[in-house]
C-alpha cells in the first residue's frame, strides 16, 4: 500500500507545455503515472506529446475524470491555479512553483477551509512518490526501491539524498511525501505522519526538517503520544545565524524559536532516535 498516491489515481499537469511541466510531465510518465491531460488556457483542444490539452481544470476534470494534479504554473498564476483545482473536485494537488507570495497562500487556505477532501502539497515542494507505482513532481525515480519506510520531508534536495541512501542498505521506500518549506503551505508534518501510522506498509518512517516555523515540535508531539512506526529525524540547519533566511522562504531563526536545537530536543523528549548527519539516518532506521 501507500499514501496519497497509487496506480488508481488520475493526473493533471497544469503548465504542460512549459519547459518543466513538459519534462517532468513526461518523467511521471516513464515511471507509470496515468497523466491523463494537460491543462494550458488558450491550448485546449491539442496535444502535447501524446497527452490531451485542455483549457480549464473544469473541462479536464469533465473530460478525464482525474482526481489529482502536478502543478508548474509561473508564480503570479499559481495560486490561481490552485483554487481551479479544489473548486474542480481535485483531491490531491501538488504545486511545485516556488514564489508564490504569501499573501496569495493566505488566500489559497482560507479558500481550502471550503474544500477540505482537497490536500495541497507545497507549494514550493518536490511533490511525492510511491516506488513501483507513480509520481506526481519532480522526485527522480532512480533513487526510490519498493520499501517499508515512509519519508515526509521539508527539503527536496535532502529527501534525493535520503532516498538514495536507504535503496543503496537495501531499504525501500513506501511513499515519499515533500510538504514544501514556505512560511504558509498545504499539508504539515503531523498530517502525513497519521497517513502513515493507518498505512501498514510503512513500517519505519523518516522525518527531515528543517530550521524555521515550529512543524516539527508538532510532529514530535504527535509522535510523542505514542506511535507504532520506527522513526528517525533529522534537522538542517544547525549552523544557521539567527535571522537570516537559509534557502527556503521559512527557513529562519529569530531567538529561540525555530531553531534546529529546540526541534531536536523536542524529537528526543518524543522519544524518537535524531540523526546528526543523512548518512545516520539510515544507520538509525537500521537499529530500529
Amino acid at each position: 500500500m501507500s499514501i496519497l498516491l497509487n496506480a488508481d489515481n488520475k493526473v493533471l499537469v497544469q503548465g504542460i507545455t512549459g519547459r518543466e511541466g513538459s519534462f517532468h510531465a513526461q518523467q511521471m510518465r516513464e515511471m507509470g503515472t496515468q497523466v491523463v491531460g494537460g491543462v494550458v488556457p488558450g491550448r485546449g483542444g491539442s496535444e502535447h506529446e501524446g497527452v490531451p490539452v485542455f483549457n480549464t481544470v473544469a473541462e479536464a476534470v469533465h473530460e478525464t475524470g482525474a482526481d489529482a494534479t502536478g502543478i508548474f504554473v509561473p508564480a503570479p498564476f499559481a495560486a490561481d491555479a490552485i483554487l481551479e483545482a479544489a473548486a474542480c473536485g481535485i483531491t490531491l494537488i501538488a504545486c511545485i512553483t516556488e514564489g508564490i507570495p504569501i499573501q496569495d497562500m493566505i488566500r489559497v487556505k482560507d479558500f481550502l477551509r471550503a474544500y477540505p477532501e482537497a490536500r495541497l502539497l507545497g507549494p514550493n515542494c518536490p511533490g511525492l512518490l510511491t516506488p513501483g507505482v507513480g509520481k506526481i513532481g519532480i522526485i527522480p525515480q532512480r533513487f526510490s526501491s519498493p520499501g517499508p519506510v515512509g519519508i515526509v520531508a521539508r527539503s527536496g534536495t535532502l529527501t534525493y539524498e535520503t532516498m538514495a541512501a536507504l535503496t543503496d542498505a537495501g531499504m525501500g521506500q513506501s511513499t515519499i511525501v515533500g510538504i514544501g518549506g514556505d512560511p504558509v503551505n498545504g499539508m504539515a508534518f503531523v498530517d502525513v505522519i497519521a497517513m502513515f501510522e493507518r498505512d501498514p506498509a510503512t513500517t519505519h518512517l523518516a522525518i527531515i526538517g528543517e530550521i524555521g516555523g515550529s512543524d516539527e515540535e508538532r510532529a514530535a508531539e504527535l509522535l510523542g503520544r505514542g506511535s507504532r512506526l520506527k522513526s528517525v529525524a533529522f534537522i538542517s540547519g544547525r549552523t544557521a545565524p539567527e535571522g537570516k533566511r537559509m534557502g527556503h522562504a521559512g527557513a529562519i531563526v529569530s531567538g529561540n524559536r525555530g531553531t534546529a536545537k529546540s526541534k531536536e530536543e523536542a524529537f528526543r523528549s518524543a522519544g524518537v532516535a535524531v540523526a546528526e548527519t543523512t548518512d545516520q539516518i539510515v544507520e538509525l532506521l537500521t537499529k530500529a
